[in-house]
């Protein structure tokens, strides 16, 4: 059954890139069917969790 969740609010925010790392995202994203702000979303998420692990 569907269920509609609550996400939490998103916030619009200006990040610059290099040209080549943006083309290196639109790449992954287009060939996994994402869209480039939740790849970017998911690597930060796991950054984070990885830079937790370590300390």
């Amino acid at each position: 059954m569907f269920q509609v969740r609550q996400t939490e609010e998103m916030i619009n925010k200006t990040f610059r890139l290099p040209q080549s790392l943006l083309e290196e995202l639109t790449k992954v994203a287009e060939s996994e069917h994402v869209s480039v702000n939740n790849l970017v979303r998911q690597c930060c998420e796991y950054a984070l969790s990885n830079m937790k692990a370590e300390k």
